[in-house]
């Protein structure tokens, strides 16, 4: 079992079911199909893929009515991206409640940008913890980041070292500059970067490349 890379635009969502796969494999099963002359059907549920946006949206609220989170938190996102933020707030808060990890970190930034709610930092930080507790890194960061703030940089250190040990860039250039201003000591960082390689290494494989290559010359991105 190969990881899912932490970069979103390297793996897609299938609107049937809501399974994700990785960009290589999506271009894997692409590239089988197209050789067998095949119709294009998810690698999972077998269900015909959609063609049209308007098809993907009708899988999606169906996933919804079936209190699919993942359906749930992709129809925030399509709404926050609308502007339309109180619906997406909607979305987010019933894939959280539900447990989805994604959508908790979703709420953090809705509350930190006001959009779809009045600004509140607790609700940002509970969220946040949330999230970071499930195992998102860019809260974990963020949070390493309002630690900071407070003046409480040996907790917001702890916190950018976890990050980065799952792999989070951001939080690995963090810690270079925290290097450089005393705050992370030589042996420190050089755990972080080992650890941080080792779980950037384990989502390579040589079909996620090849896919890469793939969508960068023809200008798309993994559907």
């Amino acid at each position: 079992f190969i990881p899912l890379p932490l970069d979103l635009k390297k793996s897609a969502i299938m609107s049937c079911c809501s399974k994700v796969i990785c960009c290589g494999c999506n271009h894997a099963n692409d590239l089988r199909i197209e050789e067998g002359s095949l119709k294009h059907k998810c690698p999972f549920c077998r269900k015909p893929t959609p063609i049209t946006e308007e098809e993907a949206d009708k899988q999606r609220l169906k996933r919804i009515e079936a209190n699919d989170t993942v359906a749930m938190r992709r129809e925030g996102v399509k709404q926050n991206k609308k502007g339309v933020y109180r619906r997406a707030f909607e979305y987010f808060k019933k894939a959280a409640e539900l447990g989805d990890i994604e959508a908790h970190y979703q709420l953090s930034l809705m509350y930190y940008y006001g959009h779809g709610v009045e600004k509140d930092k607790g609700e940002e930080t509970h969220h946040l913890e949330e999230a970071a507790i499930g195992g998102n890194p860019r809260a974990r960061h963020n949070l390493g980041c309002h630690e900071c703030d407070n003046g409480n940089t040996e907790k917001a250190v702890k916190h950018w070292i976890i990050a980065a040990s799952q792999g989070h860039d951001d939080s690995m250039k963090t810690l270079m500059r925290a290097f450089k201003s005393g705050m992370v000591s030589k042996n420190e960082l050089a755990a972080a970067l080992r650890a941080h390689h080792a779980a950037v290494d384990a989502t390579k494989s040589p079909q996620r490349e090849a896919a890469e290559e793939y969508y960068r010359n023809e200008n798309r991105r993994c559907r």
